[in-house]
């Protein structure tokens, strides 16, 4: 038996058309969790709502403030502590390699040409075996599937630009 929309009926106190009325009346007759519900619903809306004791909203205003100060003290120390973890641990690992590397300039100059052509070999090396790739696969595959390849290649980027913008946006309001 389908009981949503009788249940959003009964719960959302939303209005109803007449025919809806008969038809709820009817399976809350024949249905149990319904009407209990209907019953629920009935001995809540005479219940007397109890007022808060004067100074309630101070108090919790107090108590919502003390809150948020020890929790802000928190984040802060637990901030410092990670980042002064953090930073002995990076230095401790590389000390032995920062020591080598500071002890003089002749170091310093070795390593940055010794990286800049490590770099521009491996760029020119990836260069030609992309070139020999897109080669190869241009005789391979036929235009179509190319055509195919490139749109799902889109809608997945597309996909995950979505996914990454529904992660990251900060919701406004209640």
């Amino acid at each position: 038996m389908n009981h949503q929309p009788f249940e959003d009926w009964l719960l959302n106190n939303i209005p109803i058309t007449h025919e809806q009325k008969r038809d709820l009346d009817l399976h809350v007759r024949t249905c149990a969790y319904c009407a209990a519900l209907v019953k629920t619903d009935k001995v809540l809306r005479t219940v007397k709502m109890a007022s808060p004791a004067s100074g309630f909203v101070t108090r919790f205003e107090i108590r919502l403030a003390a809150q948020k100060a020890v929790d802000r003290r928190r984040r802060i120390a637990g901030s410092i502590l990670f980042t002064l973890g953090g930073s002995a641990l990076l230095a401790w690992i590389t000390s032995p390699y920062l020591v080598t590397f500071l002890s003089s300039p002749a170091t310093w100059i070795a390593v940055f040409v010794e990286w800049g052509v490590f770099l521009l070999t491996t760029l020119q090396a990836t260069a030609q075996a992309g070139v020999v790739i897109l080669d190869v696969l241009e005789r391979l595959l036929p235009p179509f599937a190319w055509m195919v390849l490139l749109s799902m290649i889109a809608g997945v980027s597309l996909l995950w630009s979505v996914s990454i913008w529904r992660f990251v946006r900060v919701p406004q309001g209640v």
